[in-house]
């Protein structure tokens, strides 16, 4: 059957095709792109510039990135965009970096192709990165080093190896996807940025690996509890309302509360502090929280019960003490990242597995809290794939990335961009 009879038969069919049928066109096109030249020589060159990537890996983790403190790596990736022929390229209020490789369609939606540059470590943590034979140790190493490499890896090997591509695609390191960034770049990305009706589907690198898709948002919830009251000293003030003793009985009803496997739900007390010494009442003792699930409902009902458990201590404490109540309390939200599912016959779900068919790769979908759960939460496409190689020790010093085999995950990324943005001969 030729093109043209191909061609004319999908016209023919009904807009909602099949999924077996959707799977067949994506494995032909992505068939197709891997024997171009100009793709031949970029998975080549991937493999032989091994040594170039790590050393610009290496580089970059000498820049700290904490939590709201990503300037400098934000400013050293700009500039790496520029060299790399994007254009467009700047620094958005929110301190995402963006550049953009034009497409030949200039309305045709964008491919955002993008990964987060921040670390979960604060802004005091040592940052001397080492190579140890084909392992690079250090804080932030493979999350989400590892994913930044990709990126840059991608925009490279299309400024040397030029092809055709009808959409454009949109480079995007974001910031805020750590801890209480509640996901603040990518949420700007979609919201508010100048590029924010622009975009089509969101390919998302995030760490290591070539074994798995994330499909399905892990939604959570976070929440910081204070109580205060009038402090004093142990001795002579005895009596007087104890902020920690008052979290304390919070945390053991809340500890308590039955939590489901299925859909699987976590809940967890992170942080608990106040106090200055031992011999003294506290005046304020703080707690945070996170509540993790794949069901809004299930978050929802566990908001309620650590509310309720509060609530409950801070009353448990007026009833059974004589002197007049001073006691405030305040249950604040920091943080939230929507649960959702990508929809089963979504174009780039089929354009990945047709990669992963083409290069041997027996990937898995997953579930888990990326970037990707702002899109997705849209209703827009997106997936969260790692950069190849493998890496351990995530958001501890000992955090690692073993480029063995990052050649492969590079691969991946540039097969999947090349066919969701439509490549011509």
């Amino acid at each position: 059957m030729n093109r043209r009879t191909v061609a004319l038969l999908l016209l023919l069919m009904p807009v909602t095709l099949n999924t077996r049928a959707f799977a067949q066109t994506e494995n032909a096109q992505v068939s197709r792109i891997a024997q171009m030249r100009p793709v031949h020589e970029a998975s080549g060159w991937f493999r032989s510039h091994e040594n170039e990537f790590r050393r610009i890996q290496m580089e970059m983790l000498r820049i700290p990135a904490p939590p709201f403190g990503e300037g400098k790596r934000a400013e050293w990736l700009r500039d790496r965009f520029t060299q790399l022929g994007l254009q467009e390229v700047e620094i958005d209020k929110v301190g995402n970096v963006t550049g953009l490789r034009r497409g030949q369609d200039p309305k045709a939606k964008l491919l955002a192709i993008t990964a987060h540059i921040d670390t979960v470590f604060p802004p005091d943590t040592p940052v001397n990165p080492r190579l140890e034979g084909s392992r690079i140790l250090g804080p932030g190493a493979s999350d989400n080093a590892a994913g930044v490499m990709g990126l840059y890896a991608v925009a490279a090997a299309l400024q040397k190896f030029p092809v055709n591509h009808t959409a454009g695609i949109l480079f995007v390191g974001n910031v805020g996807e750590e801890g209480e960034g509640d996901l603040r770049g990518i949420r700007h990305l979609f919201t508010d940025s100048k590029w924010a009706s622009r975009i089509g589907p969101t390919l998302v690198v995030d760490g290591s690996g070539t074994d798995t898709v994330v499909t399905q948002a892990l939604g959570s919830r976070r929440f910081e509890v204070t109580v205060r009251g009038p402090g004093g000293h142990s001795w002579s003030d005895y009596g007087l309302p104890n902020p920690i003793v008052i979290l304390s009985r919070a945390v053991a009803q809340f500890s308590s509360t039955p939590v489901p496997a299925d859909p699987r739900t976590s809940i967890n007390v992170g942080v608990i502090q106040g106090g200055t010494s031992v011999n003294s009442i506290p005046d304020a003792a703080a707690m945070r929280v996170d509540i993790r699930s794949a069901s809004m409902q299930e978050i929802d009902r566990l908001e309620k019960a650590l509310r309720d458990a509060v609530a409950d201590a801070v009353r448990v404490h007026q009833a059974v003490r004589s002197r007049r109540p001073v006691i405030s309390y305040e249950v604040k939200e920091i943080g939230e990242r929507p649960a959702a599912e990508l929809k089963s016959d979504a174009r780039i779900l089929a354009v990945i597995r047709s990669v992963d068919t083409l290069l041997s790769l027996p990937s898995e979908p997953r579930r888990a809290s990326t970037d990707a759960n702002i899109p997705i939460s849209m209703g827009r496409e997106a997936i969260s794939i790692g950069a190849g190689g493998s890496g351990g020790g995530a958001h501890s010093l000992n955090e690692w990335f073993d480029t063995s085999g990052r050649d492969l995950g590079l691969k991946r990324i540039y097969l999947t961009t090349l066919t969701l943005t439509g490549v011509t001969e």
